[in-house]
């Protein structure tokens, strides 16, 4: 098999508390023959037991590993792996994914797009749900475009922190991810940035074809949602439509992020 080498490409793992994950994740890599120019793993100061298993991968799977002696949350190992990327562009992904087999092709069209487009600061490869608003670009991919005037508060989720490829000033471009709240305030957060500074974005339409997340029950997510946030109930699914819609246009017109 051919390899596929992404020149000044670093991938970046955030990982917390699920070794064998991200075990099965560079392996995926691996048996794609993917390789890229370096990949760091930063750690949120994971249990003893998986800071262990990390010394031992990185005796098989070379990457440098970022961590901390206290867990810092998810703003600070954004940050801090961001930090060690020393290439111009960022393949970033957390531990509970694998690529499809066709990843590679697509990743090298996200890159043919970041070269030839200069205005594009990120290139998305997974999502919960369509982005509402999409111009055809190529390969599949389509320009995302945001208007406030636009129809639904679903337009607010322009950035995301599943699988992207993004430039590696990001951080100087948009801000430091926030640190010290809960995780999806710091995305959250992430999110009215990118939109009040005019970042833009590509969006895969096939959003689930071209990575799996993969939890098991030795390894859940890590990610803890509150009731508002997951209840299906109909009255409470109405208000938190609601509720989103106000304060989404409200955040992205008097918000400081």
């Amino acid at each position: 098999m051919e390899t596929n080498y992404f020149k000044d490409v670093t991938l970046m793992i955030t990982h917390y508390n699920r070794s064998k994950s991200l075990e099965r994740l560079l392996l995926s890599f691996e048996a794609l023959n993917m390789r890229f120019e370096s990949i760091v793993v930063s750690d949120d100061c994971s249990k003893p037991e998986h800071q262990t298993y990390l010394k031992s991968l990185q005796e098989k799977h070379p990457f440098e590993l970022v961590t901390g002696p206290v867990n810092k949350g998810l703003g600070n190992n954004l940050n801090k792996g961001q930090d060690a990327v020393k290439t111009g562009l960022t393949l970033y992904i957390q531990e509970d994914f694998v690529p499809a087999a066709d990843f590679a092709t697509h990743l090298a069209h996200a890159l043919e797009i970041m070269h030839e487009r200069s205005d594009i600061d990120m290139v998305r490869f997974y999502a919960y749900f369509n982005y509402p608003y999409l111009k055809d670009y190529k390969y599949g991919f389509s320009e995302m475009l945001f208007g406030f005037w636009k129809l639904g508060y679903k337009k607010f989720y322009y950035y995301s922190d599943h699988p992207h490829l993004r430039r590696s000033n990001f951080l100087e471009k948009f801000g430091r991810y926030r640190e010290g709240v809960k995780g999806d305030v710091t995305e959250y957060s992430m999110m009215m940035s990118f939109l009040q500074k005019k970042g833009k974005g590509m969006f895969y339409r096939s959003f689930k074809s071209l990575l799996d997340q993969e939890n098991s029950s030795s390894e859940p997510s890590t990610m803890k949602r509150n009731m508002w946030r997951e209840s299906g109930n109909p009255i409470i699914s109405l208000m938190r439509e609601l509720y989103r819609h106000l304060k989404f246009n409200f955040d992205y017109l008097f918000g400081k992020y």
